[in-house]
């Protein structure tokens, strides 16, 4: 049978889902990857859940409408939150993957029973994460925390940035972490797997740093089923590309990204 070769497509409001595509390249390498990050809606971590769905609606109808993608990995826990029924009932013939905390593999890591997520603003104060915590950690205490600052350093001050600068960055989460008795953080913002490293420097070693990424590589290469490796050897040349919203070019920062995520910059959808 021929192999599907439409691309898998990650969206995100920013460069935070591009962790979780190094995850599903490296586990499904066969397959070809497009990414978008809604530049000009960035960021959703400070909005409502009209105006992210709206904005999260209006970004993924136009990457299906320039890509065709086989499934969509809604790579943004603040959009998956607050709008991943709307985004599925809007591509009914396209499988939809959402991000979630991974609370339930924090809570099986605690020994102190104690356990903190460091999120978005919004997703720190909706009941989203309390409904999640009652389901997979009802036996610990669960301390959240809004950064939206370490949010939009990631966006906007990553690429260029020193490891001094990356620590400081990280710092105030950690010690209101550490501060709070927390054995594991779990990193419920998709942008701040980019920081994961610095976070586990900054906790030491006996707090464990916990992402999604593997359990959504997981899920993405269930939902290709078999076909996921019949594309051929994946050691040639990739080319997976990289979009934006808005208008204007990519970049130092955006540029940045693309290069160190290896893919092609495809320029803005609208």
């Amino acid at each position: 049978m021929r192999h599907d070769q439409r691309p898998v497509a990650f969206f995100d409001s920013g460069v935070g889902g591009l962790p979780y595509l190094a995850a599903a390249r490296a586990l499904v390498p066969t397959e070809r990857y497009v990414y978008l990050a809604d530049r000009a809606g960035f960021p959703y971590g400070t909005k409502s859940r009209e105006a992210v769905t709206a904005l999260a609606l209006a970004s993924i109808a136009a990457l299906v409408r320039h890509s065709r993608p086989k499934a969509i990995v809604v790579a943004c826990n603040t959009a998956t939150e607050l709008a991943i029924d709307a985004i599925r009932t809007a591509n009914p013939l396209i499988p939809v993957i959402g991000t979630v905390p991974a609370i339930k593999p924090a809570a099986a890591l605690s020994k102190l029973r104690r356990i903190g997520v460091v999120a978005t603003p919004g997703a720190a104060a909706a009941g989203y994460l309390t409904d999640l915590a009652s389901e997979w950690a009802s036996g610990c205490e669960v301390i959240k925390r809004g950064d939206g600052a370490l949010v939009d350093f990631v966006e906007r001050k990553f690429i260029g940035s020193s490891h001094e600068e990356r620590l400081a960055a990280v710092q105030p989460s950690v010690r209101a972490m550490l501060d709070s008795g927390v054995d594991a953080i779990v990193l419920g913002c998709t942008h701040f797997l980019h920081l994961a490293a610095e976070f586990a420097e900054a906790a030491g070693p006996g707090v464990a740093i916990v992402d999604s990424r593997e359990g959504i590589a997981n899920r993405l290469r269930d939902v290709l089923g078999a076909g996921a490796d019949d594309a051929g050897s994946g050691t040639g040349p990739r080319n997976d590309q990289m979009f934006l919203t808005g208008v204007g070019p990519f970049g130092a920062v955006y540029s940045g990204f693309a290069s160190l995520y290896d893919l092609r910059q495809g320029g803005c959808l609208s």
